[in-house]
């Protein structure tokens, strides 16, 4: 069976044919003729490499994709959606296209004219960034923040505020329209780009800025038109470039906000006041082109003139009254009212009033002016020792409350202060405000007039006599009274004796016999240990009155003992006396006393 096995396999009919030999009578080619044949071939086929982009012939387009001839060994196939944008797409038309792969898994070209188009159009995006061409793009779409520009085939992003130099609200005009742009941002990573049509705007407005500036000069009146107008001024387009026109420079009258002269697209003629052309920045004048108000004043205006106009400006100092547009009067708080309240200008004065007022200093060259509200009318202190003789009484409104007094006013322009010791004989307050208020009417004694200040001083409890006098006969010192205490503090508490009177106890002094202080509203006696009419106090206490009484037992307790000791010691020496007479009964007698007798001495000590 090995044999079998090891054999030559039988031989069989025609194993002796030459397959090389057809029958059809092909040449057959050596070696080296196949070799050179194959290489001419090869020099016929296109060599491409995949990511390439190359130029292909439309050679068919069936119902989902287009084949393309590269000249490669094998034609290649584009999807059909990517010729959209083509109209008449027909066979022998050349496209760039991009190779994908050059030979999938089934060994087919696969090409793409959409990367190719990607690929090219970011080629020339990146060039026109990079020498800040102008390109054109097609508004395709509205998005978030902006609009999507197509620019050579690719989608690239305008944002919003790229749009037009002024603010964009509504995006959806432009959807459609044809713009030319700049590409001012690329990123290579993800081959993003944006554009702004309004970097274009701004270069050519910044040429016609140079050129306009060039030739500007201070005080070269121009026309212009109003284009915006703010809180602080408005901005004048002077043909290509803008000026500010500041509120000051408007008028020469004072004015809150400028619409209340000006409007938008308003024509004026203006004034250059200043310009920089570093900063790029024009200042313009309106008021410059008319004659100033101080100019044009009347001559007849002078010292002691009397004016009206009305209140422009409010300061803490005072007032500024407008007598004519530009022509302004300060009116000082001083100048205000004859009394001596002082005056809160800015509750006194408002915006809009119309007021009279007397002229007291003027400056032509300077243009100031001061006004005055109070010399309308006579000075009420040149009369005042015939009205208000020292010793008058009468009554006055309490205009003002100060931490040392109130202020009265007598009568329009008159007034004086009540000094807080003033108020009363008997009481102690620590604000004025305690005893009256603001508005209240008050009996006042005119004690003092200061004309040379305009100062009247005056008195409320000199209305009644000095009741001190009799006090110092009714609380002499060490004498005893009930009284009330008002209220604790710190340092002591402030007690209420009878008639009214109010003294001070220092905190020591209000201890109590059975432990404690004394509190508020509490009654108890209370003894006066100091009296002193100049400053009006009384100091009193309740703890001296129950240490006393204590003080009084125990000396009388010593005076008891004491006299005791002496009955003693008199009996002893007596006894003495009879000593040779003792017996031993009476030793003991004596000597019991004895004991007694020390025992007395030592509870002594």
């Amino acid at each position: 069976m090995s044999e079998n096995l090891n054999s030559s396999p039988a031989a069989t009919a025609h194993d002796d044919f030459d397959w090389s030999v057809d029958k059809r009578n092909v040449v057959s080619y050596s070696e080296a003729d196949r070799k050179k044949y194959d290489e001419i071939y090869e020099k016929t086929l296109t060599t491409v490499e995949n990511d390439q982009i190359v130029k292909g012939s439309v050679v068919a387009v069936t119902g989902t994709d287009v084949v393309l001839n590269i000249g490669f060994k094998s034609d290649g196939l584009v999807p059909l959606s990517e010729f959209r944008d083509v109209e008449d797409l027909a066979a022998g038309q050349v496209y760039d296209v991009y190779v994908v792969n050059k030979e999938d898994k089934g060994g087919h070209l696969i090409l793409s004219r959409k990367n190719a188009r990607m690929l090219k159009a970011w080629d020339e995006i990146v060039e026109a960034h990079a020498n800040g061409n102008v390109v054109t793009g097609k508004i395709i779409s509205k998005t978030k923040g902006g609009l999507i520009a197509n620019v050579f085939g690719m989608e690239t992003f305008l944002p919003g505020s790229q749009i037009d130099v002024k603010p964009i609200t509504d995006y959806d005009v432009y959807v459609g329209k044809t713009m030319e742009l700049k590409v001012v941002k690329i990123n290579e990573a993800i081959k993003n780009a944006v554009v702004s049509h309004k970097a274009l705007i701004e270069s050519d407005i910044e040429a016609q800025r140079e050129a306009i500036i060039g030739k500007l000069e201070k005080g070269q009146v121009l026309e212009g038109t109003i284009k915006n107008i703010t809180d602080f001024g408005a901005f004048i387009d002077l043909g290509g470039v803008d000026g500010l026109l500041y509120i000051t420079d408007i008028s020469w009258g004072r004015i809150s906000h400028p619409k209340e002269v000006l409007e938008l697209n308003q024509k004026l003629n203006v004034v250059v006041l200043d310009y920089d052309d570093n900063k790029k920045r024009i200042s313009l004048g309106l008021k410059q082109l008319q004659s100033h108000p101080w100019d044009t004043l009347d001559k007849d205006i002078d010292v002691g003139s009397k004016v009206s106009g009305k209140i422009v400006n409010v300061e803490d100092y005072g007032a500024f009254l407008e007598i004519t547009p530009g022509v302004e009067g300060l009116i000082h708080v001083s100048e205000v009212s004859w009394s001596n309240t002082p005056v809160n200008s800015r509750e006194f004065f408002h915006l809009g009033d119309t007021h009279e007022a007397v002229v007291m200093t003027i400056n032509r060259e300077e243009r100031k002016m001061s006004l005055s509200l109070k010399r309308l009318t006579e000075d009420p202190w040149t009369q005042i020792a015939n009205k208000f003789p020292v010793g008058t009484r009468t009554k006055g409104l309490v205009k003002n409350i100060t931490p040392f007094g109130v202020f009265v006013e007598l009568s329009e322009g008159i007034g004086g202060m009540v000094h807080v010791s003033d108020l009363s004989w008997t009481k102690r307050f620590n604000h004025p405000s305690e005893y009256t208020k603001v508005g209240n009417e008050i009996e006042v004694v005119v004690l003092d007039i200061d004309n040379e200040n305009r100062k009247l001083t005056l008195g409320h409890k000199q209305i009644e006599e000095d009741p001190w006098d009799t006090f110092e006969n009714v609380f002499p010192v060490g004498s005893v009274h009930e009284a009330t205490v008002l209220n604790v503090e710190e340092k002591g508490a402030t007690v209420l004796l009878p008639y009214g009177l109010e003294a001070f106890s220092p905190k020591k002094h209000l201890s109590k016999q059975t432990g404690g202080t004394l509190a508020a509203d509490e009654k108890a006696e209370f003894k006066v240990i100091e009296f002193n009419r100049n400053d009006k106090k009384i100091i009193v206490s309740h703890a001296r009155i129950w240490e006393e009484a204590t003080a009084k037992e125990i000396e009388e307790e010593k005076k008891e003992k004491k006299a005791e000791r002496e009955k003693t010691s008199k009996t002893v020496k007596t006894m003495n006396k009879d000593v040779q007479k003792t017996t031993l009964g009476d030793l003991s007698a004596l000597s019991a006393l004895k004991s007694k007798l020390d025992k007395e001495e030592g509870n002594a000590e």
